[in-house]
């Protein structure tokens, strides 16, 4: 089988500074039975550009071969007219990368495509596997060629060495009983499109109904853009099979297992207009921030948040405190993912480049600043700061999860764990060290009240450090991914 492709394997990421908050998985995108299935894949993959800002790929399959596109930057920035129409077929699936597992490197992008006897199939991946390194040592030792740092890239070599030659869904299914870890995954056969979520089901994936055919993705907003009608969630474990005459078959990985959805996709991942896990996230993030107010009330004349992420959070966190909501600070939204500093050096510039305080509103007024989540302490640290020189007379910083304690080893880009500052630090050093007149997180038991759902269906070891899936050495390089080794 022949395999076409674009991109340029040269071209490199380049990742405004001064950004510390945790990172997003991927992206995954697949449709079915559509003529236009690459622009498709292509407007849902721009729908999730959140979910990983490194590199894009798309491939397609045209009755004969796959054909490819994949390369750094946005998804606008690796697409264009011309490349989607080298993508044809009725069949496409798509992938955007923030690398947690593996180099930032070209030859990490996603998807991945494989030739096999007579078979041709393409995967993509989001999540990370916590028995990577011991899979690809063995497939090595067997005799196994790799071409990336990706986790990814084992699991293509599992359904390789399980193929008969008959059927690529049951080398699929056979292959995923030997790994462990967080994934969802689509793949693309000749005759099939095979969506999976894992046992636990830590990261997310939908099915919608296209006009014509069916689509999945991570976050049902991608299906919002084009049109697609949401059908449901897939289940912990499932595996979706979309065959070539439009049938859908649905069986499992391994026995149903209680569900660790991630709970940091209702905190911050998602987009807030999204439907994950049973919940609309905009309502969850509000209820976080009432949560909040409840638990750590402050006495302020107004409530802003940090944008984007902590509006929903600080409008709950006014409402149920009667607070008066207000913009203090102002985020530039077009900050590109590279800007040119001055050679004198201004300070903070990383984070003034993006957020701005509103003077006028905020002097000579006591002020709760609302953010998601504190991670290393140095973003907000500097934000405190710019609100305090705006002529702010106090502030207060109010976080709508509890603190941070734990890497994520499924599939999310974070820092180690003595670069998390919840975890150097006690809660009035912590106070201290970003500069807060006080500091009030959101309790476990408040975040779950805001969630309404029960402990046992949520993966929350970076709150908790329990680690359901097991993790990785600290010091791997494999720490978290995206099916690369390093979402």
């Amino acid at each position: 089988m022949k395999t076409g492709w674009c991109g340029n394997a040269n071209s490199k990421p380049n990742i405004a500074a001064g950004d510390d908050h945790f990172h997003d998985e991927c992206a995954l995108v697949g449709v079915w039975g559509n003529p236009e299935a690459a622009k498709l894949c292509y407007l849902g993959l721009y729908a999730l550009q959140h979910r990983g800002q490194e590199g894009a790929g798309i491939v397609s399959w045209d009755g004969d071969q796959m054909c490819g596109c994949k390369d750094m930057g946005l998804v606008a920035d690796v697409f264009d007219e011309e490349s989607l129409r080298g993508l044809v077929g009725s069949s496409a699936i798509g992938h955007t990368r923030y690398a947690t597992c593996g180099s930032k490197d070209w030859q990490n992008l996603q998807p991945f495509v494989a030739n096999l006897l007579e078979h041709s199939f393409a995967v993509a991946h989001n999540g990370n596997l916590v028995n990577s390194q011991e899979l690809r040592a063995q497939l090595e030792h067997s005799g196994a060629i790799f071409s990336s740092t990706s986790d990814t890239e084992v699991i293509l070599h599992l359904v390789a060495r399980n193929n008969t030659g008959t059927n690529i869904s049951a080398a699929i299914r056979k292959a995923l009983t030997e790994v462990r870890g967080a994934y969802s995954l689509v793949f693309l056969c000749q005759d099939t499109l095979v969506a999976v979520r894992d046992p636990y089901g830590v990261r997310p994936l939908s099915l919608a109904k296209l006009d014509s055919g069916y689509m999945v993705a991570s976050e049902s907003v991608a299906f919002d853009l084009v049109g697609a009608k949401f059908e449901r969630e897939l289940l912990p474990g499932e595996i979706v099979e979309i065959m070539s005459n439009g049938e859908i078959r649905s069986s499992f990985v391994s026995e149903m297992r209680d569900s660790a959805f991630c709970i940091f996709e209702h905190v911050y991942f998602a987009r807030p207009d999204s439907f994950l896990n049973g919940r609309n996230v905009y309502e969850v993030r509000k209820r976080l921030g009432a949560e909040l107010a409840k638990e750590c009330p402050s006495d302020v004349d107004l409530v802003i948040p940090v944008p984007d992420s902590g509006v929903p959070a600080a409008l709950g966190y006014a409402e149920e405190s009667k607070g008066r909501f207000e913009f203090g600070l102002v985020r530039n939204h077009y900050v590109g993912r590279t800007f040119i500093e001055p050679q004198q050096s201004i300070r903070d510039f990383g984070v003034r480049v993006k957020l701005n305080p509103n003077g006028e509103m905020l002097r000579g007024k006591r002020v709760a600043v609302v953010d998601d989540s504190i991670v290393r302490g140095t973003t907000c640290q500097k934000i405190i700061a710019m609100v305090r020189n705006a002529g702010a007379s106090e502030v207060h910083f109010r976080v709508s999860s509890p603190p941070t304690v734990g890497p994520c080893y499924y599939g999310i880009d974070t820092p180690t764990r003595d670069e998390l500052v919840a975890n150097r630090f006690q809660h009035d050093q912590i106070r201290e060290f970003i500069g807060a007149d006080t500091l009030g997180y959101l309790s476990l038991e408040g975040m779950y009240r805001a969630v309404r759902g029960e402990r046992k269906q949520y993966c929350d070891a970076c709150f908790s450090n329990e680690y359901r899936l097991g993790t990785i050495p600290e010091a791997s390089p494999d720490r978290g991914g995206d099916g690369s080794s390093s979402n």
